[in-house]
């Protein structure tokens, strides 16, 4: 962790919704007049699509059938950890982007599931925020969540989630439901392994769960809409939330722990403008004492 150069993660599976938190922190950055450096987890993949493609052939010709994006045998968590690392010290790293379709290719003059060269962050920058699938992976040989100030799970029920992805996959990349369907149980170990630990790391999480009927993922036509669903917000460490002023802001809320609110799912992004503006100020007035600025 670091006062001068602090770092934000938003870390949750793919279909969980990261990006859409993504989207209302950029929304609190451009408010408050914070810069960020923006990192994608995809960038951090170690193979492009293509070398994906082949290598997950070799190893299911080796009877492995569980060779997934989610484990450290495909993305460089060393080089993860040294991005947090360098950042936390100096504000300072390396990041590349993975270009996901044709329209985020097209700039780049390169095709899609490919990645573009390594660069180095812009410098000047106020915080570092990550959105991915490891902002908080703790293994043998890295240890990310050590490195960041604000830690944020995005849980959906595993239910939602899947059908999350269905749709994403099926409308945004062309994938069957056979093709979804396979990809998840290809993943399940190493999501039992390597994402859901992380979850345990996290300062807040923020699991979305439905209140309709979504026991067979797989054959649902709608994905569950924020009012048809409840918010459980988690704090790790309870100490300074002013719960009654958040009750009192998000109408018909209530508290289910004395860690935990429940609100209603279309209030997600209000929840989190509410939570985490007051925790960014104090991030930057952290930051401008620690630079001598204050």
């Amino acid at each position: 962790m670091s006062a001068k150069h602090p770092i934000i993660a938003i870390t949750g599976s793919s279909g969980a919704g990261t990006t859409s938190v993504m989207r209302t922190f950029d929304a609190i950055f451009r408010r408050e007049g914070v810069s960020p450096a923006f990192v994608e987890g995809d960038a951090f993949h170690r193979y492009d699509r293509a070398e994906m493609k082949s290598r997950m052939a070799e190893e299911l010709a080796r009877g492995n059938q569980h060779f997934s994006h989610f484990g450290p045998e495909t993305n460089l968590f060393v080089e993860l950890e040294a991005l947090f690392r360098d950042y936390g010290e100096g504000g300072r790293g390396r990041t590349r982007k993975y270009l996901h379709s044709d329209e985020e290719a097209a700039p780049y003059g390169q095709s899609p599931g490919t990645f573009t060269p390594w660069e180095d962050l812009t410098e000047g920058t106020d915080v570092l925020f990550y959105e991915g699938l490891h902002g908080a992976v703790v293994t043998d040989k890295v240890n990310l969540a050590r490195h960041v100030d604000l830690l944020i799970g995005v849980v959906p029920v595993i239910n939602l989630e899947w059908i999350q992805k269905l749709h994403r996959d099926r409308a945004a990349r062309g994938y069957s439901t056979g093709a979804v369907t396979d990809t998840i149980l290809r993943r399940m170990p190493d999501y039992i392994n390597y994402i859901i630990p992380q979850f345990g790391q996290t300062h807040i999480n923020f699991q979305r769960v439905p209140v309709v009927d979504t026991s067979n993922p797989f054959i649902a036509r709608h994905i569950p809409a924020p009012d048809e669903s409840f918010l459980v917000i988690r704090f790790a460490n309870p100490r300074g939330i002013d719960f009654p002023y958040l009750l009192t802001m998000l109408p018909d809320s209530f508290m289910s722990r004395p860690n935990t609110i429940v609100a209603p799912g279309g209030k997600m992004d209000l929840a989190m403008q509410l939570i985490f503006t007051p925790m960014i100020w104090r991030l930057m007035e952290r930051r401008k004492l620690a630079l001598g600025k204050g």
